[in-house]
């Protein structure tokens, strides 16, 4: 025992002595750690509202409480399996399908041998992150408007239109496609600077062993990636319930509601929209925890699988 507590009173010392003589470095991280907490831990005090029956002039410590009562409200509506549902298709769908494609790309372009082009085919695949979300949903109106090019090809070749936008049965595939054109490109940095780590000579030693190029990106490449892919993962199943308020609401129509009404359109209209603030923080607080709880999830299976982890 006696040696247990010296053990743990050396490694106590031996971490301050660490920062004693690293000071420098935690100054350098004071000011992101104040910011953190001044604006996203203070703030964590208006979650009361959720729990209350919030009146402006009353302020948060002289409202109603109504303990679960939003909760229960919002879990009994008519429309919450509705709005819960596709929250989590187009979070599950945008995941499955999404996720493997900036991996992909970054694979094909570590494969470009001739710098210049590999510059310009970046430049091309990274452009679409930097357009704005306001913007992609004008194009994507434009595009598949009745009178957009996409129609008129499609009024040549059947004699008909299609109504893309006002059908509910298209609004996923409209929003998960644009989703991985617009955001692909820049999510593959990650993974080409983590390729920049391959050993250049395991290449050399399996040509020379007669691998073909599929069986050293599978082997070599690929396992450069996985503890990426895995960091990456945690974190996008993390935010799968923050799908994209902005350009859903952008996209959304009357007639493509029943696809496209997700929990953020509904807490902003509740919240916001209808000045019914503690209804729509229960709701964004109900999506935090449910983000949350899959977060935890993710982390232990990718744990047991690869024994990669965020803490």
């Amino acid at each position: 025992m006696k040696d247990i507590k010296y053990d743990h009173k050396s490694k106590k010392e031996s971490k301050w002595a660490y920062m004693k003589k690293n000071y420098i470095l935690y100054l350098f991280l004071l000011p992101a750690v104040t910011l953190v907490f001044i604006f996203n831990y203070i703030p964590m005090y208006g979650v009361l509202i959720a729990f209350q029956d919030f009146s402006v002039t009353r302020g948060i410590f002289g409202s109603e409480w109504v303990g679960l009562s939003h909760f229960r409200s919002f879990l009994t509506s008519p429309n919450f399996f509705q709005i819960f549902s596709n929250t989590i298709k187009l979070s599950v769908y945008g995941l499955v399908i999404g996720f493997p494609v900036p991996v992909l790309l970054a694979l094909m372009l570590n494969q470009v041998r001739r710098a210049k082009i590999k510059k310009n085919i970046q430049l091309i695949v990274y452009a679409p992150h930097f357009i704005s979300t306001v913007v992609i949903a004008g194009m994507i109106f434009i595009f598949l408007s009745p009178a957009g090019p996409i129609n008129a090809l499609i009024t040549q070749t059947t004699g008909d239109s299609i109504a893309f936008m006002s059908n509910p049965d298209y609004f996923r595939t409209i929003f998960i496609l644009s989703g991985i054109w617009q955001g692909a490109g820049f999510s593959s940095i990650v993974y080409v600077a983590a390729l920049s780590n391959a050993d250049p000579q395991l290449h050399d030693a399996a040509t020379i062993d007669g691998a073909s190029l599929l069986q050293r990106i599978w082997h070599i490449d690929v396992q450069v990636l996985k503890p990426v892919m895995a960091v990456l993962f945690i974190l996008a199943v993390g935010g799968i319930m923050g799908v994209g308020f902005e350009k859903a609401y952008l996209l959304q129509t009357d007639m493509n509601i029943p696809a496209s009404e997700i929990i953020d359109t509904y807490v902003y209209k509740r919240g916001l929209l209808s000045g019914d603030w503690s209804f729509g923080a229960a709701v964004g607080l109900f999506n935090t925890v449910i983000g949350l709880i899959l977060l935890v999830i993710a982390n232990g299976v990718i744990k047991k699988l690869n024994g990669e982890t965020l803490y």
